[in-house]
């Protein structure tokens, strides 16, 4: 018999634990577009004590505003994945077959850095802080999502909390990774793994549209492709608003 975490989850909610519950599922649901399943998933609320004890999670920090800490334990869902890229020559972890699914649910957050992912055990990250996802394939619970969002104003006099803004600035330094994107396309596992030399993909986008800049998979700008020096580059002709990057 399987068994299964149990932290409990309080019989009444309050306002914040409905925002909280909303976010996490949006962020889950970004992120199951991106998880490397044969089988589209769907994102469904559940409990704590749904997850399967014992488990491994896949867990990384988001530091922005908010900060939290982002879970995936998908490990079973995607080994056919892993198994096949280690048998093309090309072997993925755990941790960059699940990046871009975690960067996907980053963008439910907002503007932020993604530290490199952990491995630790499932009963130490999920607690009863934490808001629990289940990732679907039919009625099937296949993988999990969880958020736990650091709130400041947990054990600190609300004099000393500072203004959003002065918390951003210690993250002006912080390099980001900018990306430049003309299109996309979508293929299944199979023709992937039989990518070859000389294969020509469509992408979504016409000849001369513009291109999308990237900021953890965040839509911030669009702009034409330029040459600069033999190097490619991007001039910026569009600021997109926050509306319509999807915060």
């Amino acid at each position: 018999m399987n068994s299964t975490i149990s932290t409990g989850i309080p019989t009444a909610r309050t306002a914040g634990d409905v925002d909280a519950a909303e976010t996490a599922l949006a962020a889950a649901a970004a992120a199951a577009a991106l998880v490397p399943s044969t089988v589209p998933l769907v994102a469904v609320r559940a409990a704590h004590s749904d997850i399967p004890a014992g488990s491994t999670a896949l867990v990384a920090s988001f530091v922005g505003s908010p900060s939290a800490e982002i879970v995936l334990v998908a490990d079973a869902v995607v080994a056919d994945v892993l198994e096949a890229s280690a048998a093309a020559g090309n072997p993925l972890d755990l941790s960059d077959a699940l990046r871009p699914a975690m960067e996907a649910a980053t963008s439910v957050l907002g503007a932020g850095v993604l530290e490199a992912a952990r491995l630790e055990p499932v009963e130490q990250v999920v607690g009863a802080d934490t808001q629990v996802v289940a990732l679907r394939q039919g009625e099937t619970s296949v993988a999990w999502f969880a958020l736990r969002v650091r709130r400041a104003d947990v054990a600190t006099p609300a004099s000393t909390v500072p203004a959003p803004r002065a918390n951003m600035r210690m993250l002006y330094d912080v390099e980001m990774t900018l990306t430049a994107e003309i299109g996309r396309t979508r293929l299944p596992v199979r023709q992937v793994l039989d990518l070859t030399p000389g294969a020509v993909l469509e992408l979504d986008r016409t000849a001369g549209s513009p291109a999308d800049v990237m900021v953890n998979g965040r839509l911030i700008a669009r702009g034409e492709v330029v040459v600069v020096d033999e190097a490619y580059g991007i001039r910026v002709t569009e600021i997109v608003s926050g509306t319509e990057s999807g915060s």
